[in-house]
């Protein structure tokens, strides 16, 4: 038996495998599949992601340090929730009229609300702390 011959006809159909598999890596062949990777978020604990001209579905507003952070934008109609990091319980709740009012417990509590429909610039602040303010932004 010669071993010259069979590891030719064994390796034979394996080397024109691998040359066929590489001619399409030169252009051409079909496009590399799609990441199924999710997109990288957007939104930080501190906002930063919310701010500036682009608007969110939704948002998040961070109470921390009795303060509210930077101002947030939001379309018409989104849902924003606020997140309570301190112990003690404040509100998000609109300086003037009804627009939007949420109660948000101590130590992680949350609470969400609608943004108002009509665009604007909306002030509020917690009702247990006169000295926090925040801005809404609704465009």
């Amino acid at each position: 038996m010669n071993t010259g011959k069979i590891r030719t006809a064994l390796l034979a159909p394996a080397l024109a495998l691998i040359l066929a598999g590489t001619a399409g890596c030169a252009g051409g062949g079909s496009p590399a599949p799609a990441s199924s990777a999710p997109p990288a978020a957007t939104a930080s604990p501190d906002n930063t992601g919310m701010n500036g001209p682009a608007a969110s579905a939704a948002a998040t507003i961070t109470i921390k340090d009795f303060g509210y952070g930077a101002p947030i934008t939001v379309p018409p109609g989104a849902t924003v929730t606020a997140t309570n990091q301190d112990s003690a319980r404040h509100t998000v709740t609109a300086d003037e009229g009804s627009a939007f009012s949420v109660d948000v417990q101590g130590s992680g509590g949350t609470g969400t609300f609608t943004a108002p429909a009509r665009p604007g610039t909306y002030a509020y602040h917690c009702d247990f702390h006169p000295d926090m303010h925040g801005t809404l932004i609704v465009k």
